[in-house]
C-alpha cells in the first residue's frame, strides 16, 4: 500500500507547510487504538517535515494548560504524559506534530468542533477492538466522528492497522486553517512558561534562520539522556529508538516514558522528570538540523556541563529500564504471536465450517427448486381438473336445457294426443264396448278369487264373456298415466292383429276395463322364475318363444305408416298360452316415431312401470332419444333371461365374463339338464350383441336377430320330433 494522496489536493512545491493537507490524528488514553491510527497516518498520510496535529478531548474537567497563537490550548503538565509517546515516534519519522486539548464532556462534539474551527483536512480516527467494545460505553465515537464531521474532511477510520470506514470530502476546506501560521513560523518557539509541550520543528531548509539564543533556551533543560547520547558513542542513541520495529505494532519505546505493562499502559511521572524529558525529545533532533560549527560547539560545551552535573546511576537505572521494557515487549510479542496462531487455526474452523454451510444451502436450494417443480406440476393439474369440471358442468347444462325441453315438447304431445285418443274412443272405438254391469258379472263383482295377476296398470280378473274365458284388466283409481296407457292400448291393440300380439276383445271406457283374451300358461316370468310350482320350460320351447317374440316385435317396427316402438318390452308382458305359444302385451307405453327422425320421451315416462328399470336402454336414457333399436336392447336382456332364468340386474356382465372364461355352462338354467351348449352359446353371444350400450353397435333385428332365432327355433323342433318318436 503506499502513500496516501488525495485528488482533491493539488501537492505544491516541497518543503512548504501550505502544500500538504492539514491532517490530524485523534489521541485516546487506550494507546493501543491510538497507537495503530497514528503509525498508518505516519506510514500513509504524512511525509517528512510535515506537521501532524495531535489532538485530545478532556473529558474528565478544565485542563490547565494555555492557549497559544493559533487559539487552542497546550496540554498541562497531567497530560503531557499522554502525547509523550507518540510525539517521541513522530520524532523518529522525521515528521513534526503540534500537541491540542480539548475541554469539552462529549468526545464527539469536541472532534467535530475542532474540525470545523481549524479546518482539518484529514481526520485520522482508531477503532477499538472487539473486547474493547464489550468494555467502552463509547464504542460508536468513530463512526459518529465519521458522520458528524464537515463535508470538507476526509475521515479515516482504524483498526488492526487496516482502514476500516473512509468518509471523503465533497469539498475544500472553505478557510485557512489557524493552525498553519504557527506551524510554518519558525520564529515562535514555545517555551516551558507558557506550557506548551511542543516546540517546533524545522525541516532541512529552514534550519539557517534559527538563532543562537533559541537553541540556548532549548539546551539549558539538562537531561541524562543527552549525556548518554554524547558520551556513548559507541552504540546508538536512544533517539534512534533500537527497539521499534515497524513489523510490529508501535511500541513508542522512549527514554523519557516509563516502561508500558503488557496492555500498553504506563505509570504516572512526576511533574518534575515530565518536563525534562519533554525538553530532551526537542534537543534529540537538534544536532540534525544545524549547520554552523558555532552551534555544534555550543551544544557540546552544554551536554558536557550537564553530564557532569550527573552521576553514573542514572545511567544505570535507565539501562535497566529499558531491559526491562525489551522484556515486556518480547513478551508482548509472544502473546501476539500465540493470539495470531489461534486466530488463524480459527479462520481455518470458519473457511471450513463456510464450505460446509455453502454445500447445504446448494442442497437445501436443490430441494426448494424440486419442490417448485413439483408444485407447479400440481398447480397445472389442478388447474386441467378445474377446466375439465367446468367442461362437465356446461355440457350437463346444455343436456338438462335439452331434456327439460324435450319433456315440454313430449307433454305437449301427449296432452294432444290423449284429447285426440279420448274423442276417438267416444266417437269411434274400433273394438267392442262392454257395460260396466257386463264386467261385474263377468268377475263376480272383481271376487278376489278371481284375481290372476297384478300389474302398474291395475289388477287383472277371469272371467267370462259371450262364453268365452277371458282376462280382465281393470283400471285402479290412483293410476295417474292409467288412463292415457288405456287409450294407447284401445288405439294400437284395436288396429293391429298378429299371431303373436295379444288380442283385445272389447273394453269399457267410462271404467278403464280392457278385455284380453286368456292367456293359459300366464307371463313368461311367472313361467321361467317357476311361481306357483308350475314345471320347468324345456330348451326347445325357449328358443321357440325367444323366436316368436322376435317375430312379434318386428311385426311391431313395420307398422305403416310409422314404426310402433313397444318401450316395456319385459318377460312380464310376454303372455303364454297352454301350449307355450307367446304373444306380446302391455303396449300402453308405445309410441309412433317417424322411421328416420326418433322422438323424445321424459324421465317420468320412462320410469313409469315399476320393475323395467333395468331393461331400458342406455343410450335412450341418456339422451331421451327413441327409436326402434331401444327395443332391441330389452330384447337382448330378455333373451339372456330366456336361458339363464336370472334377474336382469348385471346380467350381461354375468354372461359375457363365464364366455371368455369358459364356463358358459355354469349361467345356463340348471333346471334344464340337455342344453345343447353350443346353440345356447351361439343364442347368448346374439343376445349379448342386442344389449350392447351403443345402440349403432347392436344388430339389425330383421336381418341378423331373426334369421339367427329361426334356426335355432328350428334345431328346438327337430329335436323335439325326434324324441317323440
Amino acid at each position: 500500500m503506499g502513500k496516501y494522496s488525495d485528488p482533491g489536493f493539488t501537492m505544491a512545491i516541497a518543503g512548504t507547510e501550505a502544500a500538504y493537507p492539514l491532517v490530524a490524528v485523534a489521541i485516546d488514553n487506550h494507546n493501543k487504538t491510538s497507537q495503530v491510527a497514528l503509525k498508518w497516518a505516519v506510514e500513509f498520510l504524512v511525509k517528512r517535515g510535515q506537521t501532524l496535529v495531535l489532538v485530545h478531548v478532556n473529558t474528565k474537567g478544565t485542563s490547565t494548560g494555555l492557549v497559544d497563537a493559533s487559539g487552542y490550548k497546550q496540554p498541562d503538565a497531567q497530560l503531557r504524559e499522554l502525547f509523550l509517546p507518540y510525539r517521541c515516534f513522530c520524532t523518529r519519522k522525521d515528521v513534526n506534530c503540534k500537541d491540542v486539548v480539548i475541554d469539552e464532556v462529549d468526545v464527539v462534539r469536541g472532534l467535530t468542533e475542532f474540525i470545523a474551527s481549524a479546518s482539518i483536512e484529514i481526520m485520522v480516527v482508531g477503532s477499538p477492538s472487539r473486547g474493547v467494545l464489550r468494555r467502552f460505553k463509547n464504542s460508536d465515537v468513530p463512526i459518529s466522528v465519521s458522520k458528524g464531521a464537515s463535508d470538507f474532511c476526509t475521515v479515516y477510520i482504524i483498526g488492526k492497522e487496516k482502514v476500516l470506514n473512509v468518509r471523503n470530502a465533497i469539498r475544500a476546506a472553505p478557510t485557512v486553517s489557524p493552525l498553519r501560521p504557527q506551524m510554518s513560523n519558525p520564529s515562535a518557539p514555545k517555551t516551558e512558561a507558557t506550557g506548551g509541550a511542543v516546540l517546533p520543528k524545522w525541516t532541512a531548509q529552514k534550519a539557517d534562520h534559527v538563532s543562537e539564543s533559541a537553541l540556548q533556551h532549548e539546551t539549558s533543560i539538562k537531561s541524562p539522556f543527552s549525556r548518554v547520547n554524547s558520551n556513548c558513542s559507541s552504540r546508538k542513541s536512544f533517539c534512534d529508538f533500537p527497539a521499534f520495529s515497524d513489523s510490529t505494532d508501535i511500541s513508542f519505546v522512549s527514554s523519557g516514558r516509563p516502561s508500558m505493562d503488557r496492555y500498553g499502559f504506563q505509570p504516572r511521572l512526576s511533574n518534575g522528570s515530565e518536563s525534562n524529558l519533554d525538553h530532551s525529545f526537542e534537543m534529540m533532533r537538534t544536532p540534525h538540523r544545524f549547520s554552523s560549527s558555532n552551534e555544534q560547539s555550543n551544544f557540546s560545551q552544554s551536554s558536557s556541563a550537564s553530564y557532569s552535573s550527573q552521576n553514573m546511576e542514572d545511567v544505570e537505572s535507565e539501562i535497566r529500564r529499558l531491559r526491562m521494557e525489551l522484556r515486556q515487549t518480547m513478551d508482548m510479542y509472544s502473546t501476539a504471536c500465540r493470539e495470531a496462531l489461534d486466530a488463524k487455526q480459527k479462520l481455518t474452523d470458519l473457511e471450513r465450517r463456510k464450505i460446509e454451510e455453502q454445500e447445504k444451502l446448494y442442497e437445501a436450494r436443490s430441494h426448494e427448486e424440486a419442490a417448485m417443480q413439483m408444485m407447479e406440476e400440481e398447480k397445472a393439474k389442478a388447474r386441467a381438473a378445474v377446466e375439465a369440471a367446468e367442461k362437465s358442468n356446461r355440457m350437463a347444462e346444455l343436456e338438462a336445457k335439452k331434456r327439460l325441453s324435450a319433456e315440454l315438447k313430449a307433454l305437449k304431445e301427449a296432452e294432444e294426443k290423449k284429447k285426440m285418443m279420448v274423442e276417438s274412443v267416444h266417437n269411434d272405438l274400433r273394438c267392442r264396448k262392454y257395460t260396466i254391469n257386463e264386467i261385474e258379472l263377468a268377475t263376480d263383482n272383481f271376487n278376489i278369487n278371481h284375481k290372476i295377476g297384478e300389474g302398474g296398470y291395475g289388477p287383472v280378473f277371469k272371467g267370462y264373456l259371450d262364453h268365452t274365458l277371458v282376462a280382465i284388466k281393470v283400471l285402479r283409481p290412483d293410476a295417474t298415466q292409467g288412463r292415457s296407457q288405456f287409450q294407447q292400448e284401445v288405439e294400437v291393440l284395436s288396429c293391429i292383429r298378429h299371431p303373436n300380439m295379444v288380442i283385445l276383445m272389447g273394453a269399457c271406457p267410462e271404467y278403464g276395463c280392457l278385455v284380453y283374451e286368456y292367456m293359459a300358461s300366464g307371463s313368461l316370468d311367472d313361467r321361467l322364475f317357476r311361481r306357483g310350482g308350475t314345471p320347468t320350460i324345456p330348451w326347445q320351447h325357449r328358443f321357440r318363444i325367444a323366436a316368436e317374440i322376435a317375430t312379434g316385435l318386428l311385426f311391431l317396427h313395420q307398422t305403416k305408416p310409422e314404426p310402433l316402438v313397444h318401450r316395456d318390452l319385459k318377460p312380464a308382458n310376454i303372455l303364454l298360452d297352454g301350449n307355450y305359444v307367446s304373444k306380446i302385451s302391455d303396449v300402453g307405453l308405445a309410441r309412433l316415431v317417424p322411421s328416420s327422425v326418433a322422438d323424445d320421451v321424459t324421465q317420468y315416462r320412462m320410469t313409469s312401470t315399476a320393475g323395467t328399470f333395468c331393461y331400458i336402454d342406455p343410450e335412450y336414457q341418456q339422451t331421451g332419444m327413441l327409436g326402434v333399436k331401444s327395443d332391441i336392447y330389452s330384447l337382448g336382456v330378455m333373451l339372456l333371461q330366456i336361458i339363464t332364468a336370472r334377474p336382469p340386474m348385471g346380467l350381461t356382465h354375468t354372461v359375457s365374463r363365464a364366455i371368455e372364461n369358459g364356463k358358459f355352462v355354469e349361467v345356463l338354467d340348471p333346471e334344464v339338464h340337455n342344453w345343447p351348449v353350443e346353440a345356447a352359446q351361439r343364442y347368448a353371444e346374439i343376445a349379448l350383441r342386442c344389449a350392447e350400450m351403443r345402440r349403432k353397435d347392436r344388430p339389425d333385428l330383421a336381418t341378423v336377430v331373426l334369421p339367427e332365432l329361426h334356426r335355432l327355433r328350428l334345431l328346438g323342433e327337430g329335436s323335439l320330433q325326434s324324441s317323440w318318436r
